[in-house]
């Protein structure tokens, strides 16, 4: 209950910034454009998707491993002696199929799938990553534009205070050094200015590599999704949601699957042989055998891989225990940079507040002579300070949100109900899985190919 509760408050805060942006297009990118377009334009899932198709293949061959093979076979010979001498050819058809191997074949099939199950599993984990970088991007070039922002009237404003100090030196109500050090403070914020313009720059090329372009006008971001009531809630929906976690599972099963396969190696094969032909004389030949063949002495060599195929088991099994601390780590990190961002964000709002109201009382009084220009610069410079921790603060706690939802294994387009067509990856499988040769299941396979494409 408490994870649907989530899913949908998520949907309807990603939505609802969606309709925002058609009532008001003047807003410009959303969130949930830019998590669109990374979704779409991202080479990494591009790469994922492809390996897991590659990974689709390999329950083909498998299946294909339980099928007769059936090959054409031609030769031609000179051959020369004392008592017959001359050329030799014929020609004919060889099939072979295995028709029992202690399991082996059967369980390579299963392997092979349980594979494929947990490639699928990484795959969500990698869309998740991407997700989460274009949450970052977004908040990122968002808090850039304020800085660059507040820096600009700073300097607007320094530049007002200089011009200040210049008249009131004109007419001696200041020295010459009040001058100087509205003159340094002016050099200062335009340096920091540059710095803040820099740090979009930066902001705008991690943009493009996360979302597929660079930002436009950015609108503000959508009101934050509903999270648990408690830590051990999300926990709780991490352990049984996160990709990660079930990707592991699939590979302890993979590792169990591998030793009975290592141990069947020891167990007898039946193959069924059988060929026909022609010589050049014209003469048709035909044979069938059977054949029985088990191993009695490897040289230890089985036994070494049985006793790794369990080492391999014993390693699976510690990687999913300890992918479940590292899950319910990544949990408590975020549910705590949540609440210390949420801190700054109240501490730097009465910050904010008292430095304004310092900085108005302190022009006030300068303006009275009560106060030097230094003052001013000071109070202003504390203001700036503020407002910039403010701006980071709130970013943090953004990214902060999006990467609990990401611990608990609910950032992904479907989770987060998009409205872009998303990417199938039992398609590729079901068209492939059970080793297609023949003309229709290749032009179904092309279909399956395009379709994939567009998404």
């Amino acid at each position: 209950m408490i994870n649907r509760t989530i899913r949908a408050g998520l949907r309807a805060s990603l939505l609802s910034a969606g309709l925002a942006l058609a009532a008001s297009p003047v807003l410009g990118e959303t969130l949930a454009d830019a998590l669109v377009s990374a979704y779409r334009e991202s080479n990494l899932l591009e790469q994922n998707r492809a390996l897991l198709r590659a990974a689709d293949e390999d329950v083909a061959g498998a299946v294909a491993a339980l099928r007769p093979v059936i090959a054409f076979v031609a030769d031609s010979g000179y051959s020369r002696s004392p008592t017959i001498s001359g050329h030799s050819a014929s020609i004919g058809l060889t099939a072979s199929l295995t028709i029992f191997n202690s399991g082996r074949s059967q369980l390579a099939v299963k392997i092979a799938q349980e594979t494929v199950l947990a490639t699928r599993e990484a795959l969500v984990g990698v869309e998740q990553d991407v997700l989460l970088d274009a949450v970052s991007a977004y908040f990122q070039v968002r808090s850039a534009i304020e800085n660059v922002a507040i820096n600009r009237n700073s300097v607007r404003v320094i530049g007002e205070e200089l011009d200040a100090a210049n008249n009131r030196f004109e007419v001696g109500e200041v020295t010459r050094t009040d001058v100087a050090l509205a003159e340094a403070s002016l050099a200062s914020a335009r340096a920091s200015l540059a710095a803040a313009e820099g740090d979009l720059e930066v902001a705008r090329e991690f943009y493009k590599a996360a979302v597929g372009h660079y930002p436009g006008n950015l609108a503000p971001p959508p009101a934050t999704p509903p999270l648990p009531g408690s830590l051990e809630q999300a926990k709780a929906i991490a352990l049984r949601t996160h990709p990660s976690l079930r990707e592991a599972q699939r590979n302890v099963t993979v590792s169990e699957l591998q030793v009975q396969l290592a141990n069947a190696q020891r167990g007898p094969s039946l193959e069924l042989g059988l060929s026909a032909g022609r010589n050049d004389d014209g003469q048709d030949s035909s044979s069938a055998e059977f054949s029985v063949s088990q191993p009695i002495y490897s040289g230890g060599s089985i036994a070494a891989l049985h006793r790794q195929a369990i080492a391999n088991r014993d390693a699976t099994r510690a990687v999913l225990l300890q992918t479940g601390v590292i899950i319910g780590q990544s949990v408590g990190q975020s549910w705590s940079s949540i609440d210390v961002a949420e801190a700054q964000i109240s501490a730097t709002g009465e910050q904010i507040r008292a430095a304004t109201a310092a900085y108005n009382g302190v022009r006030e009084e300068a303006e009275l002579g009560a106060r030097t220009t230094l003052d001013v610069l000071d109070a202003e410079q504390d203001l700036l300070d503020a407002q910039a921790l403010r701006i980071t603060a709130e970013a943090d706690r953004q990214v902060a949100i999006y990467s609990l939802l990401a611990s608990m294994g609910l950032l992904t387009v479907q989770q987060l109900n998009l409205g872009v067509p998303t990417y199938d990856p039992a398609a590729y499988y079901e068209a492939v899985k059970n080793a297609p040769i023949t003309s229709p299941q290749g032009k179904s396979l092309d279909r399956v190919l395009r379709a994939l494409g567009q998404n």
